[in-house]
């Protein structure tokens, strides 16, 4: 076989990714103290980065910076004056969550390549498209879809230029990635910021089914299905792992690469995997890639499962026969750990010394020698020098004008001055060039990109003076309601559909009131069933949680707003969104405050939305929670699964406080806060701002709780926006149990 299979390993600090390097990776993805998805790595300064990409580019191996965060409105002056650092430094690739990014590269930076990342939670054909059709080069596939489907994707995805990289094998997340709220409701830590304080590995008190961990999955290790992977198309196979060390990086990537070069070669699989086995694991599965979910992907133990493994094959029973298999595992630990040291010991990220001699005699270019580590160059200006009539270039003129090169890349001598004689000049525009071409040589012989300043962004008035209130349902029972009031009303759609079931088709035809609200998963026929609603019904407009159904509204002509599950925290995001796709309008996320709001600014003739009363949605998953709570008969999700369940339970932490465990039928499983998000400040704060206020009325994450009087609900709701206090109080007696812990510490 010919085509490159990339091996993408890991980074979190310097020493793993040179164990990368020396293990075989064709390409590492790290990240620095800022804007990235792994703030408990290590990670990199930036003086480091560079050093990085000099040594590992001398290895012909590829470097990604993360920068796979939502950015607030503040941070976007920072995020800029990186990217114009990162635009000259060689960097391979930027990864990328926040739509904004896209905007500012695109029109700013577009030399730099961007990879979606796994936080966009990417799983259909749509997606793919709205993303090509924003900038990305590469998308990041969810870690939830099976052979065929990825095998689907990456064919859409090669038909438009994009390359797909999969997680092949580390940790696995039992939510959505870019869908999972657990932390940022728990303790205020957002897994869209990368802080995870990873509430899936926790403890809880110990369910019917006897498990006191009962959303923790065991690791993802695709090992054995490389020639699925490999038929798929897939161009690059990922390594999770930036909290783990540099041995651990360097057992893992040196086992694939082995695994890799022989199903090249030979065409045949190695049979084995033990060396994964003798690092940090929680055991392994491949059930999501065989689309095979089943009990066995749980495990009861979130710590290292490295020894137990090694017991449990040696059939060890005796203290003496499980002392002498541990041994024999330490023992392995180190012989693994002193070969990584002894490969490492000689590479260096130090920065390049970098000489400049200068020779100035009349009748001569005015000439430049650069010693740049082991390589030499010579540049000389255009023009001879020639004896000064008044203003001569000095050495103390020279050293001020070429000192920048003392930076992140090069440790800048002295410059050297010996055959500089005095009172000579050239054009002094020629010693602006002689800079610019030393530049170009010590950038790879590229040109150095101009800083870049973003210009302010125009204020828009809003499109609607007052702002309105909007409601949503999910269930025919709940259309009595548009006879109570005059809001929009969103009718959730499912994440699962029937097959050429109508249902839905011929309730939104019948009632043409109601706006089409989309989930943000949709996978397989699911997305197609939504499509296929979008072109029978042809909705005046909808909104959208999944950017698929965003990219076909936008094909067919259709209104479209982008709903809050988009994770939308700023206003170069808006501008992606209008720019790019002709979206009408966006819900701001509910993950920020009033501060992260403030200065937001709308594109021309775009609307703003913000939920003001909402279930608190902490985690999505396309596993089964109930196998490991309240049990299930089935050992494994069957095709009716998503369609027909309607179970509902709690967990509960080992705090004490109860979750809900909510599954709508067509829904995936999902978990909510015992708390429902209920903020009058919002509307006190920004009524000036958002043009419509938005309350979830369809019971979902409801869980045990009361269902509440709707009607009233609404009546006291419009009493609210039309600045009634007392609605307040009669809200609070509806609403027992509420928070708006998230607009009040934000992200």
């Amino acid at each position: 076989m010919s085509r490159k299979i990339e091996l993408l390993a890991p980074g979190g600090d310097v020493e793993a990714i040179k164990a990368a390097i020396v293990a075989g990776a064709n390409a590492v993805y790290c990240g620095l103290d800022m804007f990235n998805a792994r703030n408990r790595a290590s990670n990199l300064s930036y003086d480091e980065l560079n050093g990085v990409l000099r040594l590992a580019h001398e290895h012909n191996c590829e470097v990604f910076l993360t920068l796979n965060v939502v950015i607030l409105e503040h941070e976007v002056v920072s995020l800029v004056r990186l990217l114009n650092k990162l635009v000259n430094s060689g960097i391979d690739g930027i990864i990328v969550q926040d739509l904004g990014i896209f905007n500012i590269v695109k029109k700013h930076f577009p030399s730099l390549h961007i990879h979606a990342s796994t936080q966009l939670t990417t799983h259909n054909e749509g997606q793919i498209l709205f993303l090509h059709k924003i900038g990305a080069t590469r998308v990041n596939l969810s870690r939830e879809l099976n052979l065929g489907e990825i095998k689907a994707l990456t064919t859409v995805a090669h038909d438009h230029d994009v390359l797909t990289e999969v997680f092949v094998h580390g940790a696995l997340c039992i939510a959505f990635s870019g869908q999972c709220y657990s932390s940022s409701v728990s303790v205020g830590n957002s897994g869209n910021r990368g802080r995870c304080s990873q509430a899936c590995r926790d403890e809880y008190e110990v369910t019917a089914e006897g498990h006191r961990f009962p959303l923790n999955l065991k690791d993802n290790s695709a090992y054995f299905d490389l020639p699925e992977l490999v038929d798929a198309g897939v161009d690059s196979l990922k390594v999770e792992g930036r909290i783990k060390g540099a041995h651990y990086v360097y057992t893992v990537v040196d086992t694939w690469r082995k695994q890799i070069n022989n199903f090249i070669e030979s065409g045949k699989l190695l049979a084995d995997d033990s060396n994964l086995h003798k690092v940090f694991n929680r055991s392994f599965t491949n059930s999501f890639l065989q689309g095979d979910l089943n009990k066995k992907m749980f495990t009861d133990n979130p710590r290292d499962n490295s020894v137990n493994y090694a017991v449990e094959k040696s059939d060890a029973i005796s203290v003496v026969q499980i002392h002498d298999v541990k041994q024999d595992l330490y023992n392995d630990k180190n012989a693994l750990g002193a070969e990584l040291a002894d490969k490492i010991k000689d590479l260096s990220i130090d920065k390049v010394a970098l000489t400049f001699s200068f020779t100035a005699k009349e009748n001569t270019p005015l000439t430049l020698n650069i010693m740049a580590g082991n390589t030499s160059f010579e540049v000389k200006t255009a023009s001879l020098l020639r004896i000064a009539d008044e203003i001569a270039i000095t050495p103390e003129t020279i050293d001020k004008r070429f000192r920048s090169f003392s930076n992140a890349t090069f440790d800048l001598a002295p410059m050297n001055f010996d055959n500089f004689d005095a009172n000579l000049t050239v054009p002094f525009k020629e010693i602006t060039e002689l800079k610019n071409q030393a530049a170009f040589l010590l950038n790879g012989s590229r040109n150095v990109i101009k800083h870049v300043d973003l210009p302010a962004l125009p204020k828009h008035d809003k499109v609607s003076p007052t702002p309105t209130l909007s409601l949503m349902i999910a269930n025919e029972k709940d259309l009595y309601l548009a006879d109570v009031t005059d809001a929009d009303i969103y009718f959730k759609i499912p994440e699962s559909l029937k097959k050429n079931c109508p249902k839905h088709i011929t309730l939104l035809q019948e009632n043409p009131r109601l706006i089409p609200w989309f989930p943000a998963v949709l996978i397989g026929k699911d997305y197609l069933e939504s499509v296929k609603i979008l072109e029978q019904v042809k909705p005046k407009r909808i909104v959208t949680n999944n950017t698929g159904i965003a990219y076909k509204a936008y094909e067919m002509g259709i209104e479209w707003v982008a709903g809050p599950f988009l994770n939308t925290t700023n206003s170069h995001a808006l501008l992606t969104l209008k720019e790019e796709l002709n979206c009408a309008g966006a819900f701001i996320s509910n993950e920020i405050n009033r501060g992260q709001i403030r200065n937001i600014t709308r594109p021309e003739n775009f609307k703003l939305c913000y939920s003001i009363y909402h279930p608190i949605l902490m985690m999505t998953s396309r596993q089964c929670f109930f196998q490991q709570t309240v049990g299930c008969k089935k050992p494994a999700i069957e095709a009716g699964c998503m369609l027909k369940c309607e179970k509902a339970t709690t967990i509960t932490n080992v705090k004490g406080i109860s979750f809900a465990v909510d599954k709508q039928k067509g829904g995936y499983p999902s978990i909510y806060n015992h708390e429902q998000f209920l903020n009058f400040d919002a509307v006190n704060d920004f009524s000036h701002l958002f043009d419509e206020f938005f309350i979830d009325l369809t019971n979902i994450g409801a869980g045990s709780k009361q269902e509440q009087d709707k009607v009233e609900l609404i009546k006291h709701f419009e009493a609210l926006l039309a600045g009634n206090d007392d609605a307040k109080a009669e809200l609070d007696n509806l609403v027992p149990i509420s928070t708006n812990a998230q607009y009040v510490q934000g992200l």
